[in-house]
This record gives C-alpha cells, sequence and structure tokens, in this order.
C-alpha cells in the first residue's frame, strides 16, 4: 500500500494522538533490522546511530560499568585517607591555607577523625572503622586517595566527572561509553539510571543526559519503587494481537516517513528508542524483578535489614542488568546525601552504613559471578570535606559541626575490569587538604576508562556545527596505567 505524505485528512501526528496510543507507547520492532539499516561501526561515519555492539579499536578489558555516585561529597577524611598529623592538631588553628567553599560558616579549628582507621587484607590498606564490610574486599579494590577536579562546589565538579567540563549541556561518560559501543543486548537500554527515591540527584538529568549526542544514548531512568519503569504497559485496548497490528502499521508509517527525510539523525534515533520501548514490555520486567533472586543473595545485599534495603536493592538490580548486557548503570543516593556542611558526627555514620554493605555485596557477587573481572565498579562523590570545622554552634561543642567542601583532593574506589585488586595510589597532604602525590585528575580519570574499554578518546568524536566534538578535552590527560593490571 502507498500512503501518500500530503493530503490527509489528518496529519500523522493528529492520527497517533487520535487512536490513543501517542508515541510514546509505540515502537518499530522490526524495521531497521528488517530494512538493512542497522549500522555497523563504519557507519558511524554516515550519521547513522544505534546500540548494535561495536567493536572497539583496541582490546578491551572491560564491556560495562557500575558506577554508585554518592552525590553531596563523602569525608575522605574520615572513611578511606588516615590523618595522623590532624590527631596532633585537633582543635587548634590550621597551620596553612584552606580553599573554603562557605566562607561564612568557615572556621580553621583543626577536627582530627573521630573515627578509627586500621589495616585490612594482605595489602594493608587503612580504612575507616565505619567500613566494616569493604574491609573484607580491600584486596580486590583500588583505593585513589588523589582525586582532584578543583572547581569547588557541587554542580560544577558533578559536571567535571560526569561530562568531562565545569559546564552542563554535554553527553555524560555512559552516554559516550554507548555511543562508542553499543549495546550486547538490544531489549534493554543500554544506559540505566538508578534513583533514590528522596529525590533525584543536584541537577537532575544531567547526571544522565545525552547532551548533543542523538536521544538514544540518554540514560534510562530506573525507578526505586514499581513501577520502575512509567508507562512500560500497553493499554488494555492494545495488548497482544492488537498491539501487534498497531506496531505493524505504525511501522510502515515511519518507515516511509523516515526515507523521505534521509540524515535525519533525530528522527531515526527516536524511532529507535520506540522500538527498544516496545521489547523492555518483556525484558525489562525480568531483568528488574529481583523476586527471583535466592534468599542468600538477598541477605548479601542487606534486602533483609531496612537501613540498606533500598540500596541493595538498587545494586542487586544493577548486576542483574550488566549481567544482561546492558553497558552503564548509575546507582545514585539522594540530594545531597553526603552534604555533611554540619552534624557530620551523625549524618556520616547514618549515610555509610546505607551503602557499605551492598556495594560491597557488588564486588562479592560479580567475581563470584565471573563477572568482576569485565565489570567496573565504581564508588565516590564529586569531592571530599576539609579537615577544619564548619559550622559550630555557640556552646554545643562538636555535636552539630561538619565539614566544608574539598575538591582539591578526595578519595573514590574501584574494583574490577582491569583495576588492581589491593592497591592505594596516590596522596593528599599531611592534613588531607590536596592532593600532591599521582595526583588523579577528572580527564586523567576519563582517560583512564576509555583505555580500559578498549576506545581511543581522540577518535571516538561527534561532529556537532562543523566540529568534531570529544569527552576528553585537556590535552594533558593520561591514562593512569598505575591502577591498572
Amino acid at each position: 500500500m502507498s500512503l501518500p505524505v500530503s493530503g490527509h485528512p489528518f496529519s500523522r501526528r493528529q492520527w497517533l494522538s487520535r487512536t490513543g496510543g501517542g508515541v510514546g507507547s509505540v515502537a518499530l520492532a522490526w524495521l531497521l533490522k528488517q530494512e538493512g539499516l542497522l549500522a555497523t561501526s563504519e557507519r558511524l561515519e554516515a550519521h547513522h546511530y544505534d546500540l548494535i555492539p561495536k567493536r572497539p579499536v583496541a582490546q578491551p578489558k572491560a564491556r560495562a560499568m557500575i558506577s554508585m555516585f554518592m552525590q553531596g561529597g563523602p569525608s575522605h577524611i574520615d572513611l578511606f585517607d588516615p590523618k595522623p598529623e590532624l590527631d596532633k592538631l585537633d582543635g587548634k588553628n590550621f597551620p596553612g591555607e584552606v580553599k573554603y567553599d562557605d566562607a561564612a560558616g568557615a572556621s580553621r579549628e583543626v577536627m582530627a577523625s573521630p573515627w578509627k582507621f586500621r589495616k585490612h587484607g594482605q595489602c594493608g590498606m587503612e580504612l575507616s572503622e565505619l567500613l566494616p564490610h569493604l574491609a573484607n574486599v580491600v584486596d580486590d579494590i583500588t583505593l585513589i586517595r588523589s582525586m582532584h577536579t578543583g572547581v569547588n562546589n557541587h554542580g560544577q565538579s558533578i559536571y567535571a566527572l560526569e561530562n568531562g567540563r565545569a559546564t552542563g549541556g554535554r553527553p555524560t561518560l555512559g552516554s559516550w561509553l554507548t555511543y562508542g559501543l553499543g549495546s550486547e543486548n538490544q531489549d534493554l537500554p543500554a544506559y540505566v539510571a538508578l534513583t533514590d527515591p528522596r529525590g533525584v540527584p543536584v541537577l537532575g538529568v544531567e547526571n544522565w543526559t545525552n547532551g548533543w549526542l542523538p536521544s538514544l544514548y540518554q540514560g534510562t531512568v530506573v525507578r526505586s519503587k514499581e513501577p520502575r519503569i512509567l508507562n512500560l504497559d500497553a493499554p488494555m485496548s492494545l495488548k497482544g494481537e492488537a498491539q501487534d497490528r498497531y506496531l505493524n502499521f505504525l511501522g510502515k508509517l515511519n518507515h516511509q516517513h523516515l526515507a523521505q527525510r534521509p540524515g535525519e539523525s533525530d528522527l531515526e534515533a527516536r524511532i529507535q528508542s520506540f522500538e527498544l520501548a516496545a521489547r523492555m514490555q518483556t525484558a525489562a520486567k525480568e531483568a528488574l524483578d529481583i523476586s527471583q533472586e535466592s534468599e542468600a543473595t538477598k541477605k548479601l545485599y542487606g534486602l533483609d535489614d531496612p537501613a540498606t534495603q533500598e540500596f541493595g536493592a538498587r545494586c542487586l538490580i544493577a548486576r542483574r542488568l550488566v549481567e544482561r548486557g546492558v553497558r552503564f548503570v548509575s546507582v545514585f543516593t539522594a540530594n545531597q546525601t553526603w552534604d555533611h556542611h554540619q552534624s557530620i558526627l551523625t549524618g556520616l555514620p547514618t549515610a555509610i552504613k546505607q551503602v557499605d554493605k551492598p556495594s560491597t555485596a557488588l564486588i562479592i557477587d560479580l567475581k563470584a559471578r565471573g563477572l568482576l573481572d569485565s565489570t567496573v565498579v565504581h564508588w565516590g562523590g564529586e569531592m571530599g570535606r576539609l579537615p577544619v570545622i564548619q559550622n559550630r554552634a555557640g556552646s554545643s561543642g562538636r555535636a552539630k559541626v561538619g565539614r566544608d567542601h574539598n575538591t582539591y583532593g578526595f578519595s573514590q574506589w574501584v574494583a574490577g575490569g582491569g583495576f588492581r585488586g589491593g592497591y592505594v595510589h596516590g596522596a593528599t597532604d599531611e592534613f588531607g587538604h590536596k592532593a600532591v602525590e599521582n595526583i588523579v585528575n577528572h580527564y586523567d580519570w576519563h582517560a583512564t576508562l576509555f583505555e580500559l574499554f578498549g576506545l581511543n578518546p581522540k577518535k571516538l568524536t561527534y561532529k556537532r556545527n562543523g566540529t568534531d566534538q570529544v569527552l576528553i578535552e585537556n590535552p594533558e590527560a593520561r591514562v593512569v596505567s598505575e591502577l591498572l593490571v
């Protein structure tokens, strides 16, 4: 049947609206594949975009990544980076320069960590007593104590770590990886964002945006409560055979519409997003159903404890997704969970208890399933905290004090996917304020990840306004080979 593109009694958009389905609930489950339009890696140059797996330019060590993003800034000097000098100076004035973010609440009074550190594992890695579960797997992780962005507020530092520059509107790391490598499962999103039920992180969708890459590479939000993906089910009037006929007819319309508009990458990407939505109706429900897991696995992730249940469930879902071929999963904590400007003595133990056991479980579970070697597991935030007191309130002592932002030296840990185990990298100064040894800037971090995924950051480009855009713009970016096996 030949369908005219003009002279309709109503437009394509009006037809979709009148049928009650709308473009958000339809898909082309077979269109592009049937017509031979699915791209190979070589066809990226022809501006054809898809999620078909692509061969990296070098042999990769990693195929997937799970990033647990602790937004707000976990205090590295209370968790990962012991500083005996602070014990000596506790309560005294800081002897050097301090780079405050909030000068109004600032002080120069040094506060030593109130929590004890001790060595763990064969590697002898020192961790705070607040991390009893991570202490059991230190021989599997790399602890980086010399992270640096140098942009001393949440938004700018989040941007730097997520998209490579301290400004918004750019594609995130997950978008770049799925753009360059596609996905190993065509029935699930390549890039998933697992959000916290207490609220979305600072900057909202900017944390998983595709920026100016085609919309196909945006992160798909999976909620912490049912329904985990909104609008996934077809309405009753379209279930079963009715939906098949509906999609078949719509496929013809969209095929003709696309064929008459060659080179319309946004249109093509949107069509593919609809196609994926149809396939997800079955695949996503199965992948997100943690009731299928054993009781031992649920207990490993802390699903039997109200303090760890919610974050544990999302970590378990992250494992199920990468197990099924999803390329990149971000697990977020809520807005400012770790931003302890005050009450750090109670706020930090509460925050770390929620995530220590589940994040450790990811390492144990992936390793047991033979997936850790090919999956990067990342834990960290956009900053650390300062070694001095903030917001001392009168005569109340230290009960309600906190620590200000510090992006000049902070910690994160990684495991699997080609990273070394049982290794501590870099150092901050004796106060934990500034990274001074083997510094890892945000662009070095991205270059190292690209190396593990077999990608060349100079060749993975996207042409925008006549200019080749890249994730890593700083010419001094280096692969931190010391971190790698």
